[in-house]
C-alpha cells in the first residue's frame, strides 16, 4: 500500500480517520501539555474574545468541546465560579487526563472530563448554558454534524463560539508545514479545505453557513490576527515536533533520515519569520458565534 493510499483511506473513511486522530492526539498529548504556557500566551486574546462571544458568566454550566489539555477550560472555570461547572470533552483520553490534572493543580473542583467524539457527544439535550470549541472543529470529518450536536445539547437561548484557523493564504506557517510534509512524504498537494485539515474551515463564509445549517441564529464571525511569538525558529520547531499531530502523522510515513530531511526543509522555510525581536509567525483565526 502506498503512502498516498494510506492517507487517502484515512481521510475517506470517517471511522478510520477518527481512529487515527484519536491515536495521534493520545501520542501528542504530553507534548501539547508541555507547551501549555506558550499556547496559553499565544491564544490568550482570542480565547478571551471567544469566551465573551459565548456569553460565559458566573453560575453557568459550560461545554468545552475538543478541549485538549484544557488551558481554556481553566479560564472558563474561573468565569463560572464555584457555583458553575465545566464539562471538557475530547476524543483522546490521554489529552483529557492532562486537562483534568491541570484543573486539579489549579484548584478547580468544578471541572469534569468526558471522553467523546464531537460528532456524537453522548450528552443529554438542552443541558448547557453555553459552549465553546477552540481549534477543534476543523479536525472533524463532518463539522456540520458536530455543530448540530453542540446545538442539541445547548439550552434554548444558549450561545456557542467556535475558533478555527482562517485559510492558507493568511496562515503561511501552516501552509509551509502541511505542503512540505506532503511533498517529502511523496503525496500530491491536498485541497486545503478538505474536511479534517488544519485550515479546512477557513473558507470565507463557510463557518457562518454551517452554523446556520446547524440551527444557530444571530451568527457572526470575527477575524483576528494572532502571531505566534517565540525567541527563535528552533523554538517553534520544538513546539511543532512535540505537538503538531497532523504533521507528525504525515511524516511518520517516512524513515528516520527522510523525516529529518523534511524537518530541516521546514525549518529553513520558517526562518523567514526570524527577526531581531524574535521569531514571529503570522496566524489568522476566525471566531464564529451564534445562539440557539
Amino acid at each position: 500500500m502506498t503512502n498516498e493510499t494510506m492517507l487517502q483511506d484515512s481521510l475517506c473513511d470517517s471511522t478510520v480517520f477518527k481512529h487515527r486522530m484519536h491515536a495521534q492526539w493520545d501520542e501528542s498529548a504530553a507534548g501539547w501539555d508541555r507547551h501549555g504556557s506558550k499556547i496559553r500566551e499565544w491564544l490568550r486574546v482570542p480565547t478571551d474574545a471567544m469566551l465573551k462571544m459565548a456569553g460565559i458568566s458566573l453560575g453557568q454550566i459550560i461545554l468545552d468541546v475538543a478541549a485538549g489539555a484544557g488551558d481554556q477550560t481553566l479560564d472558563i472555570a474561573d468565569r463560572v465560579g464555584a457555583d458553575g461547572a465545566v464539562v471538557a470533552t475530547d476524543i483522546s483520553e490521554g489529552i483529557l487526563t492532562c486537562a483534568l490534572g491541570n484543573a486539579v493543580n489549579a484548584g478547580h473542583a468544578n471541572v469534569r472530563i468526558h471522553r467523546a467524539d464531537a460528532e456524537d457527544l453522548k450528552l443529554k439535550a438542552a443541558t448547557f448554558d453555553a459552549a465553546v470549541c477552540r481549534l477543534g472543529l476543523m479536525f472533524l470529518p463532518n463539522p456540520l454534524v458536530g455543530l448540530k450536536e453542540i446545538h442539541r445539547v445547548l439550552k434554548p437561548g444558549g450561545r456557542f463560539c467556535g475558533m478555527v484557523f482562517a485559510g492558507p493564504e493568511v496562515n503561511p506557517c501552516l501552509r509551509i508545514l502541511m505542503s512540505t510534509a506532503m511533498r517529502h512524504a511523496g503525496l500530491p498537494p491536498r485541497d486545503p479545505f478538505q474536511p479534517g485539515g488544519l485550515v479546512s474551515l477557513g473558507k470565507p463564509g463557510l463557518m457562518d453557513d454551517l452554523m446556520h445549517q446547524a440551527g444557530f441564529q444571530s451568527v457572526a464571525t470575527t477575524r483576528m490576527e494572532v502571531p505566534f511569538r517565540l525567541p527563535t525558529t528552533a523554538d517553534y520547531m520544538t513546539f511543532i515536533r512535540d505537538s503538531a499531530g497532523p504533521i507528525l502523522q504525515i511524516l511518520a510515513l517516512l524513515d528516520d533520515a527522510a523525516r529529518e530531511a523534511a524537518w530541516r526543509d521546514i525549518a529553513k522555510q520558517l526562518d523567514v519569520y526570524q527577526t531581531t525581536g524574535g521569531w514571529i509567525g503570522p496566524n489568522t483565526l476566525l471566531l464564529t458565534a451564534g445562539q440557539k
